[in-house]
């Protein structure tokens, strides 16, 4: 039975530069050696292998072989990995971290969180990112119990001990129920109608939130740990609440969900802040991902003319 050789990275990074050269000559000069040492590299890459790779007679250019072609995939895969490992190791010998674990707030908008994270992925392509999408509390709770590195909190994080944190643009959040809801049928809705009817209440399990309420006005109330969940029950008529504005646009512009005109209860401002644990500085890529947040919320500010963030 024939086994094949191992074959080293040089051999088969002298391979796949005459492929995409065209020539042992084009790989020689790539690679800043001679033609000679390029071709005795592809002979006993081709001996490990026991097989031929390139076609040398009757062409001016080297042909890739059926095999060779089989093996290309393979070692262009190979290749990649071996780069991908050493530009990994000069990260970590460079500071960079191996990985930035990420906890952020529901509230933040969609749209925010996949233009830093797109940007983030260009950035650091060796570095792995966990995220975590949390509510209220639950944000400052990990970063403090060391389960994320940074955080992009509501502004449940404020003044806690242990937690430095950096402005981070806001949201605005509206009331807003369903058509069919009796608020939502109301031409004009008088004060404290909202008491009248169930209040759909985002809420949380960190310690941070135990024993509050935050812009309750109901009575009636159904407390649920799930964003996405609240704004289905809404659409179904189920209550009324507060909604981040970008979450619920297309609802306001479909008629899905309608804007309540409560005069005592209009809503108001989400602010975000950038946070980490104060004896944990965050490491270089987590030190980008926490500046992208604070540029991206000033600008997303100052396009909706929100100047107070």
């Amino acid at each position: 039975m024939n086994t094949p050789g191992t074959p080293t990275y040089d051999q088969l990074r002298i391979f796949l530069t005459i492929v995409d050269t065209g020539s042992f000559a084009g790989a020689g000069r790539k690679l800043n050696r001679a033609v000679s040492v390029i071709s005795y590299g592809i002979a006993n890459l081709e001996a490990q292998l026991g097989i031929l790779l390139f076609e040398r007679e009757g062409t001016r250019k080297p042909q890739l072989t059926v095999a060779g072609r089989a093996l290309l995939a393979e070692a262009r895969s190979i290749a990649h990995g071996m780069d991908g490992l050493r530009a990994k190791v000069k990260g970590l010998l460079d500071g960079l971290e191996a990985e930035v674990s990420l906890a952020v707030d529901v509230m933040l908008p969609a749209e925010r969180l996949g233009k830093v994270l797109r940007a983030f992925a260009r950035e650091y392509p060796t570095v792995q990112l966990r995220l975590h999408v949390e509510a209220l509390g639950a944000i400052t709770a990990m970063v403090l119990d060391h389960e994320a590195v940074i955080g992009i909190s509501g502004p449940l994080s404020s003044g806690v001990e242990g937690i430095e944190s950096m402005v981070a643009g806001s949201v605005p959040m509206v009331p807003v129920a369903a058509p069919d809801h009796p608020l939502g049928r109301m031409e004009v809705i008088p004060p404290g109608a909202g008491r009248d009817y169930t209040q759909l209440v985002l809420t949380d399990r960190s310690r941070f939130t135990e024993g509050q309420d935050f812009s309750v006005t109901s009575p009636k109330t159904w407390r649920l740990a799930d964003l996405g969940a609240k704004h289905a029950l809404l659409r179904e008529g189920i209550g009324w609440g507060n909604m981040p504005l970008p979450m619920i646009e297309a609802d306001l512009v479909a008629g899905t969900l309608i804007r309540l005109g409560m005069p005592d209860h209009v809503g108001g401002t989400y602010r975000f802040s950038g946070i980490w644990r104060r004896d944990t500085p965050p490491g270089p890529a987590a030190a980008w991902l926490l500046d992208q947040f604070v540029q991206l919320g000033a600008h997303d500010a100052e396009l909706a003319g929100m100047t107070d963030v």
